[in-house]
C-alpha cells in the first residue's frame, strides 16, 4: 500500500531502525535516533542496489516519488543513477569551491552560534584547532575528495604530539563537519565515522587535588596570614564560600549582588553548563543563582570598598578595566605550599565533597556548582528552586569553615541537625528526620 503525508509525519522513532515501503522501490527509513531517509532500491547487474535521495521533512514525499521515477528511467537506460548524482555533485562542488576548509569554514559559523564564546569555550577552541591541525591536513582537498585515510592521517598527527584530548575533539568535530556536507547534499558518506575505534588510548583522568576536614584549617589560616594582595585572597575566600567557579568569580561585577537580598546573580553567559545545557520552556537561558552566606557577603562588601566603582569585582592587578588573571588564583595557592594539593578548581571540590559527606540533598549540591541535569526540565528546575535550601546549607558551610579556622574539631559540625560519624563507623551522614536528610 502506498504511503501517505500522515503515515509518513507521524512515523515515529522505536527500539529498532525499521522502513515504510511506499511503491516501485521507495521506502521511508526511520532510525532509532529518528532521523527519516528516503530509499530507493533497484536492480543493478544482477545485484539488489540501494540508493539514497534525502531525509524528511526537508525531502517531501512527493519530491521523493518524483526522484524516485527519475531515478526509475536512468535504471531503465542503462544509467546507474548513483554515478549520475556523484557526477552532478562533484560538479557542484568544483563550482562552488567546496574544499574541506571551505565547508569547515561554514559549519564553523553555523555551530559558533550554539557554543560557548569563553577565551577557552568551544567556539574559540574548535577554531584554533581547525587552524592550526585540521585545514592544514585537509583544507585544500575537495569535501567529496576526503577520504577515510586523509581524516585518520589528521588525527594521528595531533596524537603523535601527545594531545590526546584534542585528538578526541577533533575526531568529534571532523565528524560534524562531514555531516554537515552530507546535509548540505556534497557528499553521501561519511569518512570520519567510527574512525574512534582506532583512536589511541587516554590516560586515566585526572582530577583536581582538593583538601579533606582535616586540612582546611590549616589552609584556612594559611590564607588570611598570606601576604597575597586583597583581591586575590577575597576571590579565593568567596570561592570557599560558595562553590563558583573560577572564571565565574574572576568575571563577577558589582552589578550581579544583591546584598540585601544575600543573592549573587551569574549571567548565563559566564556558565559554561547553563549555556549549553540548561533552558527555560520559552529558550531563555536562566542566570545561576547563588544565595550568599553572612561571611560572603562580608567579602564582598569589603571588594566592594575598593573595586565597587569599577566595572569587574576582582579587577586585573594592572589594568582595572581587565578581568583578574586566569593564573593568578591557583598561583597564588601554589605560593601558600598547596602545589599538588589544591587548584582553584578544587576548592569547589572540597566544598561539595564534605557537604555530600554529610549527607545534604544531593540536587541542593549540585544546583550550587551549577551542575545541569541531563533533563533539561530538570535542570532548569533545579537552578530556579532550592535557593532558600541552598541559602541555609551555604550558611551552615560557612559557620563550619569559622569553626574550623578558630580552632574548632573538623569533625564537629556546628548545626545541630548534622554530624560526623567517628572514623571506622561508616560514612557520616544527616541525623534523621534533619533538613539535610534527602528526600524521597
Amino acid at each position: 500500500m502506498p504511503l501517505t503525508d500522515t503515515a509518513v509525519r507521524q512515523s515515529k522513532p522505536q527500539e529498532k531502525d525499521y522502513s515504510l515501503n511506499d511503491t516501485d522501490g521507495l521506502s521511508l527509513f526511520v532510525s532509532a535516533k529518528g532521523t527519516k531517509s528516503w530509499h530507493f532500491r533497484f536492480s543493478w547487474l544482477g545485484k539488489q542496489s540501494r540508493y539514497s535521495f534525502g531525509t524528511y521533512p526537508a525531502l517531501s514525499l512527493r519530491d521523493a516519488r518524483t526522484m524516485r521515477d527519475e531515478a526509475r528511467s536512468l535504471v531503465a537506460k542503462g544509467i546507474d543513477p548513483r554515478a549520475e548524482r556523484r557526477q552532478e555533485r562533484s560538479a557542484a562542488v568544483a563550482s562552488a569551491e567546496n574544499t574541506f576548509e571551505a565547508v569547515a569554514n561554514r559549519w564553523h559559523n553555523f555551530k559558533a552560534l550554539r557554543l560557548t564564546n569563553a577565551k577557552k569555550g568551544s567556539a574559540e577552541q574548535s577554531r584554533r584547532y581547525l587552524d592550526k591541525d585540521l585545514i592544514p591536513s585537509l583544507g585544500a582537498i575537495p569535501i567529496d575528495q576526503v577520504r577515510r585515510a586523509d581524516v585518520l592521517k589528521a588525527v594521528r598527527k595531533v596524537e603523535a604530539r601527545g594531545a590526546l584530548h584534542v585528538a578526541e575533539k577533533c575526531r568529534g568535530w571532523l565528524n560534524e563537519i562531514f555531516r554537515y556536507a552530507i546535509a548540505e547534499d556534497l557528499i553521501e558518506l561519511n569518512p570520519a565515522s567510527d574512525i574512534d575505534v582506532v583512536a589511541a588510548i587516554q590516560p586515566p583522568v585526572e582530577h583536581n587535588p582538593i583538601l579533606r576536614r582535616h586540612e582546611l584549617a590549616e589552609f584556612l589560616v594559611k590564607l588570611r596570614a598570606s601576604g597575597m594582595g586583597m583581591l586575590t585572597k577575597s576571590a579565593i575566600r568567596l570561592m570557599l564560600l560558595t562553590m563558583v567557579r573560577t572564571i565565574e568569580a574572576r568575571r563577577a561585577s558589582p552589578a550581579h549582588f544583591d546584598l540585601e537580598a544575600e543573592l549573587w546573580s551569574i549571567p548565563p553567559d559566564d556558565v559554561k553548563q547553563l549555556q549549553s545545557r540548561v533552558r527555560t520552556e520559552s529558550g531563555e537561558i536562566p542566570p545561576y543563582l547563588v544565595p550568599l552566606s553572612r561571611q560572603a557577603v562580608g567579602v564582598v562588601r569589603e571588594v566592594m570598598q575598593v573595586t565597587g566603582r569599577c566595572k569587574l569585582l576582582f579587577t586585573g592587578r594592572n589594568e582595572p578595566s581587565k578581568v583578574m588573571s586566569e593564573n593568578t588564583v591557583n598561583q597564588a595557592i601554589k605560593r601558600m605550599g598547596y602545589k599538588d594539593r589544591l587548584t582553584g578548581h578544587g576548592v569547589r571540590g572540597t566544598a561539595s565533597t564534605i557537604l555530600n559527606d554529610l549527607g545534604y540533598n544531593k540536587d541542593w549540591i549540585e544546583a550550587q556548582l551549577s551542575h545541569a541535569d541531563d533533563n533539561k526540565v530538570r535542570g532548569s528546575y533545579n537552578h530556579a528552586e532550592y535557593v532558600e535550601q541552598r541559602r541555609q546549607m551555604m550558611q551552615d558551610w560557612a559557620d563550619y569553615l569559622d569553626h574550623v579556622e578558630a580552632g574548632g574539631d573538623c569533625d564537629v559540625w556546628p548545626n545541630s541537625a548534622y554530624s560526623f560519624k567517628p572514623a571506622g563507623h561508616g560514612k557520616p551522614g544527616p541525623v534523621p528526620g534533619s533538613i539535610a536528610e534527602p528526600r524521597p
